[in-house]
């Protein structure tokens, strides 16, 4: 790999400015060196050439030493949190250089092939100062119940091996040199080389990516293994000469590890971002410490001998085996335990406040129930809270809600169960056991949620509105009271807000009279039970009937006929004000268009909601009634409120430009009534004002009312607009209008609303 590439790799890992040295120049002569002398080795190993027993000998020593100078050099390189990674390993190589030279001097002072215990000791000392350095990788894990899981794995599979090692191995073998100690240690070797890479495997396949060092040393470890186990089958059958070609093992293996020391670390720091959900671990990563065990079961059945004696080697790894198993599984136990209790509080906890969420608060609630003790449920929601999260982001929405749910814990102070239910919503259990009242409990958490002065003045504090229910006979289920919790809680919302209401017979039968009136206003619409009536728009000069404001009417088969203000909200709440728009639109452009034949003046004016006008599609809408009416576009007026228009966007500016460039007029309704502002009247491309009738109304009596008209009228006149005046009743007012200026008026003076037919005549006579 180029040292480019190595060194942004390490600045990743380390997040740090500072770019870290590349592998240098001596460090790719000893590695060269270092394959030099394995590929010398093995020539003069295969050949046979005199010496092989030195030349090997010198070969491990040399590989070995110059692998432990390569991971303390890169331990110095790489990141910190790898140091103790490549420290170790550089010890467990040094280690190795030391006993392989203290086995060489045993084997040049004796000629024969030793086995002392300090050459086990120095061998056995670096195998453990390694498998601690895996366990420091990169991919283990950070717990030292996690670490101790994986060790445990390892001695699991190590153990098992041990047996069916001996039934492969060493059974129907002359056994004359396994009855010294000495050669009997030499036999274990293989058992540590897999134990080492059972752990290897295990904390690499738990890792979300491999990094490529610790596959090299897995590469380094099976090929241990088998040189070990290469030469305890030589060493068992009294075959194995030092110099043998399995002595090329050990320092191939000491060269894989020097040659992991050219890899960069990771480009993932060892501290993950927490925020990635882990993998599912693969299925062997869960078998992998168990497999092996029922091989050793069989392998002790067959090592048995004649006699029924089992080794003594065979019986104690299959003591410790089992030793370890049940320590193992103790360890697991605990871990489920520990994940239950994990599991059960992100089940029954809110993850964002800590406090207990709508299921444990339902549980709860269901078993107060259950218990058929007094119970009363307060429910909370912030008022405004979205519009916390739309100026100053959901990170500042999250910490307002922490800090609400702070301060109701310290308000209810024991006296009741506080729960998140979701979002800005709140609820509070209060059952037979807490002394304090539940209109108690709200007054106080009204209390400790008033904002304080800096909070108010930066608008990052919203208030809250409390809903109370208490249980009784009328209460089938939890979810009925949790109903009326949250309609006395909506109630509370209509009472301004920041306070609280209990639910009353009087407010449950209105709310469900309302979800009632909603069912049926759906039905409504799609069974044709809405109607049109039509009020007179007269031109105050000649008196003649110019336009007509088409008025929805809904023939309730039980009710009767219902107002707008009967049915509009409610169809504003629930979105059914589309449908019904389009249908308004339709129905007035056809009747226009029937007016039209007999006075082809006549023009038609329809209400809009607001919600209307945020709908890329409103253009086609009333282009396609319009089209499909015969009706141009100029007998149109489209009214608006001032508020609706104020607060609609600059999407919605361009989409009224392109109605009135179509020829559609546009109204500002109920004027005066809203926020006006003169900057608003340069951008809203109106076509006409209509004045509120409350100004109207207030002609006969109240001088400012006419000011206020004369003002409207001659700001009008001045952004070029014609005003209506509306709710005009009393000959008096008509004369007002008339004198201010406006050009058209509206009111039961000239016509209350009626059906189409009446209208048709009105204009036929005019």
């Amino acid at each position: 790999m180029p040292p480019q590439e190595v060194n942004r790799d390490a600045v990743v890992a380390t997040g740090s400015s500072r770019v870290p040295p590349g592998p240098s120049r001596p460090g790719r002569i000893g590695l060269a060196v270092a394959v030099a002398v394995v590929l010398v080795e093995a020539f003069w190993l295969a050949a046979r050439l005199p010496g092989a027993a030195l030349v090997a000998d010198l070969g491990a020593i040399a590989v070995a030493g110059w692998a432990a100078v390569a991971c303390a050099g890169v331990s110095r390189r790489h990141p910190p949190s790898l140091r103790r990674f490549w420290t170790l390993l550089a010890v467990t190589m040094a280690l190795s250089a030391v006993s392989r030279a203290l086995w060489a001097l045993a084997r040049l002072g004796s000629g024969e092939t030793p086995h002392t215990p300090l050459v086990g000791l120095v061998f056995v000392t670096g195998i453990v100062l390694g498998t601690i350095g895996i366990l420091s990788s990169p991919t283990a894990p950070h717990s030292a119940v996690g670490r101790g899981r994986v060790l445990l794995d390892g001695v699991i599979v190590g153990l098992s091996l041990v047996p069916i090692g001996w039934v492969v191995v060493f059974r129907d073998v002359a056994a004359a040199q396994l009855a010294e100690p000495d050669h009997a240690l030499a036999l274990v070797y293989p058992t540590f080389d897999l134990v080492q890479l059972t752990i290897l495997a295990a904390v690499t396949g738990s890792s979300r990516t491999m990094w490529c060092p610790l596959t090299v040393l897995g590469g380094s470890l099976a090929v241990r293994a088998v040189a070990d186990v290469g030469y305890v089958w030589l060493l068992a059958h009294g075959s194995y000469v030092p110099g043998h070609l399995v002595d090329l093992g050990w320092p191939l293996t000491c060269l894989l590890v020097g040659v992991a020391t050219r890899y960069p670390p990771p480009a993932e720091s060892v501290d993950a971002d927490e925020t990635i959900v882990p993998p599912t671990p693969p299925w062997w990563r869960a078998a992998l410490p168990y497999l092996p065990v029922g091989g050793a079961i069989v392998a002790v059945l067959l090592a048995r001998r004649p006699t029924g004696q089992t080794p003594p080697l065979i019986l104690v790894c299959v003591l410790g085996l089992l030793a370890v198993l049940a320590l193992r599984q103790g360890l697991a136990a605990n871990e489920n335990l520990r994940l239950v209790a994990q599991l059960r509080q992100l089940a029954y906890a809110d993850q964002l406040t800590g406090l207990p969420n709508r299921l444990m608060f339902t549980r709860r609630l269901r078993r107060a129930i259950r218990e058929e003790s007094p119970v009363s449920v307060l429910l909370l929601d912030l008022d405004g809270f979205k519009q916390v999260n739309d100026r100053f982001g959901h990170a500042t929405g999250d910490a307002l809600l922490v800090s609400i749910a702070d301060r109701m814990r310290d308000a209810v102070d024991g006296d009741g169960t506080v729960a998140r239910l979701g979002g800005d919503e709140f609820a509070v259990l209060v059952d037979a056991d807490r002394p304090v009242s539940a209109e108690r409990l709200a007054e106080r958490l009204l209390t400790a949620l008033r904002p304080a002065d800096d909070e108010e003045d930066v608008g990052t504090h919203p208030s809250a509105s409390i809903g109370i229910a208490e249980y009784g006979p009328q209460h089938a289920t939890h979810s009925d009271l949790l109903r009326d919790a949250d309609i006395a809680m909506y109630a509370a919302k209509a009472a301004g807000k920041s306070a609280y209401r209990t639910c009353t017979p009087a407010l449950r039968e209105s709310a469900v009279s309302r979800a009632e009136l909603i069912a049926e206003l759906r039905r409504a619409v799609d069974e044709g039970q809405l109607e049109l009536e039509f009020q007179p728009i007269v031109d105050l000069r000649s008196g003649v009937v110019r336009s007509a404001e088409a008025l929805v009417r809904w023939r309730h088969p039980r009710l009767g006929m219902l107002s707008p203000g009967r049915f509009l909200p409610l169809a504003e709440e629930t979105g059914l004000i589309l449908p019904i728009d389009r249908w308004v639109i339709h129905e007035a452009c056809r009747a226009a268009a029937v007016w039209r034949r007999g006075a082809p003046d006549a023009t038609v004016a329809v209400n809009i909601a607001a919600a209307h006008l945020r709908r890329p599609d409103l253009i086609a809408t009333v282009t396609g009634a319009t089209s499909a009416a015969g009706l141009a576009p100029r007998a149109l007026t489209l009214e608006l409120t001032e508020s609706a228009l104020i607060e609609g966007s600059e999407a919605v500016l361009d989409r009224l430009r392109q109605l009135r460039d179509l020829g559609i007029r546009i109204a500002i309704d109920d004027f005066g009534t809203g926020y006006s502002s003169l900057s608003y009247l340069h951008r809203i491309p109106a076509t006409e004002l209509k004045i509120d009738r409350s100004f109207v109304a207030r002609l006969d009596e109240d001088a400012r009312a006419y000011a206020t008209v004369n003002m409207v009228s001659s700001l009008a006149d001045a952004f070029d607009l014609r005003v209506v005046a509306e709710g005009v009743e009393t000959d008096r007012q008509h004369d007002a209008v008339a004198a201010i200026g406006c050009a058209q008026g509206q009111g039961y003076l000239y016509g209350r609303p009626g059906s189409l037919a009446d209208l048709r005549s009105a204009f036929t006579g005019s």
